[in-house]
């Protein structure tokens, strides 16, 4: 019997729905600062530094979202459910941000966001499975695709690494947390392969 496809036109725009309401959600954690001048901006350094990296972050998954997505015309219930895991763990992310920035980036609390990075990066990574079988299937799996899934399991492990820092070093911790942002802000670029029908 031959699996049911559906078109990704719908996925992605209830994906790109999603994501936007993450970052205006995030954006309404700032709060104009009680203090005048630059003094006063400069209290809110921290607060502003924790967004940024929030908002990044969630920019960054969404140009890799598209470049995933963009792979394939028609997905199936794998890729569904993938992506709605992926978006429910996206969607948690403005309440780790408030916390972070409730706490002033304690030893806990960074380490709850790093988690929360884990989380969003696993359910991502379950996604890009999904997709890669599709490529598979159809011989359209690409050499980089291999070398983007050792990058990705590096970021999981890096921030893991950062979970146990942050109770020593919170703030080299949110430093390790930023340079794997960094390093994602490029998508692979994909070149396809021929698969043999042996393979398919």
């Amino acid at each position: 019997m031959t699996e049911k496809l559906f078109p990704t036109t719908r996925l992605e725009a209830f994906s790109d729905g999603v994501l936007a309401v993450v970052i205006t959600i995030m954006v309404l954690e700032l709060k104009v600062p009680h203090q005048d001048g630059v003094a006063g901006l400069f209290s809110i350094t921290p607060i502003l530094f924790i967004y940024l990296l929030s908002f990044s972050f969630t920019a960054i998954y969404w140009v890799n979202h598209h470049h995933l997505i963009r792979r394939v015309e028609q997905c199936d219930h794998r890729v569904l459910y993938a992506n709605f895991t992926y978006l429910f763990a996206a969607s948690l992310l403005p309440f780790f941000t408030a916390y972070v920035i409730d706490k002033h980036s304690n030893s806990f609390s960074v380490a709850l966001y790093a988690a929360s990075m884990i989380f969003t990066g696993f359910c991502f990574f379950l996604l890009r499975l999904a997709i890669e079988r599709l490529l598979r299937l159809s011989g359209d799996l690409s050499r980089e695709d291999t070398a983007t899934q050792r990058k990705h399991i590096l970021s999981l492990v890096l921030y893991l690494a950062s979970i146990p820092l942050a109770h020593f070093h919170p703030y080299v911790a949110l430093g390790i947390i930023t340079l794997v942002t960094i390093i994602w802000i490029i998508p692979t670029a994909a070149t396809p392969c021929t698969v043999s029908e042996d393979n398919r």
